[in-house]
């Protein structure tokens, strides 16, 4: 049993965490039948606090990085039988929001920081992106230094220097640098190209994977004070585009004017 942890591992996250990244080696999807023996397990690692970053990479069953809300970037080579602090000594921050991996190249990684969930006990906010161009060992600093909290990270899959960052805001007020921004030359230079106000951030971000020209972002009006958490507005909501971000549009129809906060999901098959 033991040779087969790391593909049993590597099949329950898969299918119980929503991955979008296939297990190598699954010539076809598994059925709920195949998949009754599985039993959730600790990983790891025993200090990153709780989670809300989590990525595979095409093609390696085994790689996984994860974002913790205060404590760093990890990464296991091996399903999560050991992991590896890959921030530290480069972060100036520890609470992680965002994590992506380049499909085109999976040794670039953008890291998003700032824990983008508002809760009752909250970590600190982040400071920005980081990116790596060689799996982690060492890491620059690219800007959005005033973000706050950074909620999605999308690369172009034929291009990783072009990618999209969902900022959701500062915690404690309105801030400027809200919305969606847009690198084409792999951090150096940032467009904010969606923004909706000071007080109106993404709180979600998807590409379509067949058209990276067309993306979807989630809006939330939100705010906090020590007694009070504003969540949701009149402005916020479901915003596409067509043209990599050129233009935006908020879509309507029948979906609610008032809105809180809210995620997106496209289907592989778009």
């Amino acid at each position: 049993m033991t040779a087969r942890i790391p593909a049993l591992l590597c099949s329950a996250v898969c299918f119980a965490a929503s991955l979008t990244v296939p297990c190598a080696g699954m010539a076809e999807p598994a059925s709920l039948a195949e998949l009754e023996g599985l039993e959730w397990r600790f990983v790891g690692p025993y200090r990153g606090g709780r989670v809300t970053a989590v990525t595979g990479v095409a093609g390696q069953p085994n790689l996984y990085y994860m974002g913790a809300t205060g404590g760093g970037v990890w990464k296991t080579e091996n399903a999560g039988r050991t992991w590896e602090n890959l921030s530290d000594g480069f972060f100036e921050v520890g609470t992680i929001g965002a994590v992506a991996v380049a499909e085109s190249d999976p040794n670039v990684i953008y890291v998003g920081t700032g824990e983008a969930p508002i809760r009752g006990v909250t970590t600190s906010h982040g400071d920005g992106v980081w990116k790596s161009t060689d799996a982690g060992k060492t890491w620059t600093h690219l800007g959005l230094k005033e973000s706050g909290q950074i909620s999605k990270i999308r690369i172009h899959p034929g291009d990783p220097d072009t990618a999209y960052v969902g900022v959701q805001g500062q915690i404690w007020g309105p801030n400027e640098e809200r919305g969606v921004f847009r690198t084409t030359d792999g951090g150096e230079t940032w467009e904010h190209v969606l923004k909706v106000g000071a007080k109106t951030g993404a709180t979600d971000l998807r590409m379509v994977p067949s058209n990276p020209r067309v993306l979807y972002a989630a809006m939330w009006n939100h705010g906090r004070n020590p007694w009070f958490i504003l969540s949701g507005g009149t402005d916020g909501g479901i915003f596409k585009t067509i043209d990599g971000g050129d233009n935006w549009t908020k879509l309507t129809g029948s979906l609610p004017v008032m809105v809180g906060k809210f995620a997106i999901d496209i289907p592989e098959s778009i």
